[in-house]
């Protein structure tokens, strides 16, 4: 089919958003409510160019996040199928009201300012207040983002296939035995791409059903979308929450274990129970993660006991560096600690079907049980109209800046991902002995360059 002739649909949920946004809010509302923040805006891609007319839309799609409410069948639905998110959490969201006049700070800078409509340059954004009114804004502000740059920038694409391509990957994933979920909101090329995305991926589940396929697609991080199709929402945590955690405390050395700390004081042991890795360097994680569980700053939400973080949690999460590493140092670890169960790896970083198949085959052989959660590659998959090249999607990404007025940083396990004011970034890394890594394949300007 040809380009959609409806208006272009930006975002009109406040669900419209990944799941790990709401259970982070949900436990800053119970630990964190008076905590300022700034969030800062990163183009990876900073070749890519907006153009005045997208930064002019922006602004009207800033505005319309303002009349936004979640309606009592939204309520509702979280209530029944997410029930870890607690009633005073549902409370307080059926009041919640984003202010993007006061919280966003938005400005165009052109290249060469004529004026015109078709100036080329950068957006930039800077979120401000308080964490537990600011934390909805990432996913939104990225894929309004994103569409902007493929309304206004690169227009040589159309929808044909998109649904029947989601289909085939989806298939192809079910038919090699692979659990997977739909992880593309942050850099969806619009709306209605991650609506076809979804209708294809449903699809392909129900013919996995019939065919008896070994695979599972597990939901969408998406919870609108989750909503919309019947599925579950998939998601836990994200870097931010150990980000500004640390940033608050300024205690590097012990952030790790005061995140995981906080989160089962919140949500309880055998719940959302997927650790991500690597905020500070995942050595530094696997630390914090051998210790016994204990009570967050003396706080009698979680009984101290003998039983550590390792054998609590589910599994991890792997989003940057070498996975092939990553599982060899993870299977290490767990065998240090005499940790038997089997454990989950959650794939989450720039993943085709190939990366899956192949991560599958490496998790498996050390004992893991892989899940992958395929974003982009879902999402922003197209190709040009006149060239039949690749159109490429824009890598972006917007991470906590500062919290309570200190800087916040984030080491990663792939130099490239690293984000942060330098001087502070370069005192964690001392004072958590952090080592560099580079990986070939971990240059975040190309990381969707050669799917096709």
């Amino acid at each position: 089919m040809g380009k959609d002739m409806s208006p272009p649909q930006g975002v009109t949920s406040l669900l419209d958003t990944d799941l790990y946004k709401l259970t982070m809010q949900c436990a800053v509302l119970k630990y964190f409510p008076d905590v300022c923040v700034t969030y800062g805006y990163t183009n990876r891609t900073p070749h890519m160019k907006l153009r005045r007319g997208a930064y002019k839309w922006l602004l009207e799609q800033m505005d319309k996040l303002a009349v936004i409410r979640v309606t009592a069948e939204e309520r509702e639905w979280l209530r029944q199928k997410c029930p870890y998110l607690n009633d005073e959490y549902l409370t307080f969201l059926e009041t919640f009201r984003l202010r993007p006049s006061e919280q966003i700070k938005i400005k165009f800078a052109p290249e060469q300012d004529t004026g015109s409509d078709d100036d080329e340059g950068n957006v930039e954004y800077i979120v401000e207040g308080l964490w537990l009114d600011t934390i909805l804004y990432e996913i939104p502000l990225l894929a309004l983002t994103s569409q902007a740059y493929f309304m206004f920038t690169d227009k040589d694409w159309d929808y044909a296939n998109q649904e029947e391509k989601a289909y085939r990957k989806g298939c192809t994933l079910l038919q090699n035995g692979c659990v997977f979920s739909e992880f593309g909101s942050r850099r969806r090329r619009d709306y209605h791409t991650q609506d076809l995305v979804m209708k294809g991926l449903s699809r392909a589940a129900e013919e996995g059903k019939k065919q008896g396929w070994p695979g599972v697609m597990v939901g969408t991080s998406n919870v609108h979308f989750a909503m919309k199709y019947n599925t579950a929402a998939v998601g836990t945590v994200a870097h931010e929450w150990y980000m500004t955690i640390a940033a608050i405390t300024d205690d590097y050395e012990n952030s790790n274990e005061l995140a995981l700390s906080y989160w089962l004081g919140c949500f309880g042991e055998g719940v959302l129970g997927i650790a991500l890795t690597d905020t500070f360097g995942t050595p530094a994680f696997l630390d914090a993660f051998s210790k016994p569980i204990s009570a967050p700053n003396g706080k009698d939400d979680v009984k101290p006991n003998t039983i550590t973080y390792a054998q609590s949690y589910a599994g991890v999460r792997q989003d940057s560096g070498d996975p092939t590493f990553f599982v060899k140092m993870v299977r290490d670890f767990y065998d240090s600690q005499g940790i038997t169960d089997t454990k989950t790896i959650v794939f989450s970083d720039s993943l085709d079907i190939e990366h899956c198949l192949e991560y599958k085959t490496i998790a498996e052989e050390a004992g893991f049980k892989p899940t992958f959660g395929v974003g982009t590659f879902f999402t922003n998959d197209f190709t040009s109209k006149s060239t039949g090249q690749k159109s490429k999607p824009l890598n972006i990404v917007i991470k906590i800046a500062t919290a309570n007025g200190r800087p916040a940083v984030k080491l990663s396990d792939n130099m490239g991902k690293n984000m942060g004011v330098s001087a502070k970034v370069q005192e964690v890394k001392k004072r958590l002995g952090y080592v560099e890594h580079e990986w070939e394949e971990g240059d975040e300007s190309q990381r969707w360059t050669k799917q096709a």
